[in-house]
């Protein structure tokens, strides 16, 4: 996802946080339900974006996380 993909989560994500800030003002109710529209286009978008990303990664589950390895069950059996 270090292509295009994450600058759209990225951009969505600011877009939701700015109209809900706007929701608590006095614009009308025509801007709002178009910025809504928008809204809803761009999280389908970003969705629809990240599940067909080409993203290819070498880590599994049995990775666990990177910063806290933990034992997995095949090294206790040693």
């Amino acid at each position: 996802m270090k292509n295009s993909a994450i600058k759209l989560v990225w951009f969505t994500t600011i877009y939701v946080f700015i109209f809900a800030g706007l929701c608590q003002t006095t614009i009308t109710i025509p801007l709002i339900m178009s910025l809504d529209l928008i809204g809803i286009f761009l999280i389908l978008l970003m969705v629809y974006t990240v599940l067909h990303d080409d993203y290819k990664t070498t880590k599994t589950f049995k990775d666990w996380y990177e910063d806290h390895p933990v034992k997995t069950l095949e090294d206790d059996e040693d």
